[in-house]
């Protein structure tokens, strides 16, 4: 595939709410190191970079923008909180949907390789495509305008990270993955409950298609599927399903 043409990435620049002065910052944002190993050496462009140096740049400032705003948002919150709800906001899981949410898979410049394996849905390569972009934004618009992009795009998350509900609900974030990417429904099956009425423990096993993607224990069932459904959502953000 080329690399994207600037009128190409006019639709992407208006869901993300920012068009870039630099496009070339853009592109480079959405160029896989796939892509540009895969080019012949008379084809290389030698100025032409992969996303990888803006993704160290990009996390960095995610950190500071999902940071300051979850104290704005939060101002009563303790520490522990605070690093809790920035660390699911942060993660790969969540990086890698507000990714699909935008678009970004769409506007990758990709490798062949990557191509017939699905890279474009894979988790990993679309966070780290997100923070590329991010940083992209940082350089051609400053600090003040990464912010207002980030806030804007990251809404959902910021204010779904309310410390005084229960702690994020995996069941549902699983629910809604599975049926969004892969048209299936996670199944759970209790393997074993002991313990005296007042002090049970459940241990639930979570599969996908057949294959298990956790083993959850809690005190009551619901927490055990809590628990598998978090491992479901790792496994998930560290392969291709």
């Amino acid at each position: 595939m080329a690399v994207m043409s600037v009128e190409s990435l006019d639709p992407f620049q208006k869901t993300l709410g920012y068009s870039f002065h630099k496009p070339d910052l853009l592109r480079e944002a959405l160029t896989h190191k796939s892509y540009l190993n895969e080019l012949r050496v008379t084809e290389k462009d030698r100025a032409a970079q992969d996303n990888e140096r803006l993704e160290f740049l990009g996390d960095a400032v995610l950190d500071l923008v999902v940071s300051e705003g979850l104290i704005a948002l939060y101002p009563l919150s303790t520490e522990g909180d605070l690093s809790k709800m920035k660390a699911r906001i942060v993660s790969e899981v969540t990086l890698a949907r507000v990714a699909k949410r935008l678009g970004v898979g769409d506007v990758l410049s990709l490798g062949r390789g990557e191509e017939r394996t699905r890279g474009r849905e894979k988790p990993s390569l679309l966070a780290d495509a997100l923070e590329a972009v991010i940083a992209a934004v940082y350089l051609d618009g400053g600090f003040e305008t990464a912010r207002t992009v980030l806030l804007k795009i990251f809404d959902d998350e910021m204010h779904r990270s309310d410390p005084h509900q229960d702690d994020m609900d995996y069941k549902t974030e699983l629910q809604e993955c599975c049926q969004r990417e892969y048209d299936v429904l996670p199944t759970y099956r209790v393997l074993s409950e002991s313990g005296p009425d007042h002090q049970k423990q459940f241990e639930v096993k979570l599969t996908i298609r057949e294959e298990v993607f956790g083993i959850g224990r809690g005190r009551s069932k619901k927490e055990a599927e809590q628990q598998a459904a978090k491992q479901a959502l790792e496994k998930l953000a560290k392969r291709s399903f």
